[in-house]
């Protein structure tokens, strides 16, 4: 692809806006390097993004080992590329009750090389499941809940990626107690570290996330730790392991089966509890009932639609099930949607200045940064207590 061109997607802003979706905690490496340009790797490229108020304009940036600047215009030479049908990826994909998005072509195409500009728009189209009427969805979240459709006027076109499983789930192992900004250090550390380079721009060195393989190395856990993994470190390394003794593509694999039992596999994996493996099967495996359940989203259950968990000290199964189950039951089978957008208007980085607090805080854990501390909170075990008679 042409490094100094960019190519447009049709895209309205109610459908996707990237400033909320690339940084509310599904993806941590989206870089945003100038206000509303954001830039990481995608499928083994480097990749730029930005948005006008109808289309995504995207550069895929040449795999050399030094990729020249590229001049960031506020009127970008837009070359369109010519639509064409997303390529089958052999799994099931939800999109069964809400209408598919017509394909727009706007504009020339000149400008356009080879059929590889094609494979592009569909690489981006999957990423950002832009199949999904996302318009509809609101409307129907709307008309069910009328907080949701309070939040919605500010929070518009906030949709979940469809990111690799692999990068997916190791991000959210490093998720345990910890913030965006925490998570986003040590996936970069992961990358760096275990990664292959794939390209400098601005001189900036950008890396690929390393497959399972390279993680699995018996000194991966003592050079995580050192580098300020902590207990995760183990959890990695451990995982790495058990995912390079199965079948290449297994993770996957976990796409072509029910919500149950992809849920169920990953509660197999160290260092992944129900929240996690929630998080994978929503943002990488399609399952898009799925409801990852952390503190965060258990104040927002306490405060705006079960008030009987305000009274509630700890997130058992019990609670964590309940919760889940509200939701699904409130916003049908794109639950797990319609919770990234309640997540996403609830975190302190996308609160405007003037929004009036509301009264009667929930006691239950507060961050105690500008991030969510979207690790936390995986459902604790129910113990059973012993009474002692008196005598």
């Amino acid at each position: 692809m042409a490094s100094g061109c960019w190519y447009s997607l049709p895209c309205r802003i109610a459908e996707l806006r990237l400033d909320i979706t690339l940084a509310c905690g599904q993806s941590f490496r989206w870089k945003e390097i100038q206000q509303g340009v954001w830039r990481s790797v995608l499928h083994g490229k480097i990749w730029t993004l930005k948005q006008t108020d109808s289309e995504i304009l995207y550069q895929v940036h040449e795999t050399k080992s030094q990729v020249p600047s590229t001049a960031i215009k506020s009127e970008p030479n837009v070359c369109t590329a010519p639509s064409t049908k997303a390529k089958s990826t052999g799994t099931k994909r939800n999109t069964s009750i809400v209408p598919i998005l017509k394909k727009e072509v706007t504009g020339a195409t000149s400008g356009i090389k080879s059929e590889e500009d094609h494979t592009y728009r569909d690489v981006l189209t999957d990423y950002l499941q832009l199949e999904v009427s996302l318009q509809s969805l609101y409307k129907q979240w709307q008309d069910a809940d009328a907080n949701f459709n309070h939040v919605a006027a500010d929070f518009p076109g906030v949709r979940i990626l469809r990111q690799d499983p692999t990068e997916n789930l190791f991000a959210f192992i490093c998720s345990s107690n910890n913030n965006i900004s925490r998570i986003t250090s040590m996936v970069e550390k992961l990358c760096l570290h275990y990664g292959d380079k794939v390209a400098t721009i601005d001189g900036e060195d950008w890396y690929g996330f390393p497959p399972a393989a390279a993680l699995a190395s018996d000194s991966v856990e003592q050079k995580l730790r050192d580098l300020g993994f902590g207990y995760r470190a183990k959890f990695i390394n451990q995982t790495a392991k058990c995912i390079s003794q199965k079948e290449d593509g297994w993770l996957e694999s976990l796409r072509l089966t029910s919500y149950e039992e992809a849920h169920s596999e990953l509660l197999q994996l160290t260092g992944v509890g129900a929240k996690v493996a929630d998080c994978v099967c929503l943002m990488s495996l399609d399952k898009t009932g799925a409801i990852p359940v952390d503190t965060h989203v258990w104040q927002i259950a306490a405060r705006d639609y079960m008030p009987k968990l305000v009274k509630t000290k700890s997130l058992t199964d019990k609670i964590y099930r309940e919760i889940g189950d509200h939701f699904r039951g409130l916003f049908g089978e794109y639950a797990g949607w319609a919770h990234s957008v309640l997540f996403s208007a609830d975190l302190k980085k996308f609160k405007k200045d003037n929004t009036p607090k509301k009264k009667g805080k929930i006691a239950i854990k507060h961050e105690s940064s500008g991030d969510a501390d979207i690790g936390s909170g995986e459902p604790k075990k129910a113990k059973k207590t012993r009474r002692t008679r008196k005598k």
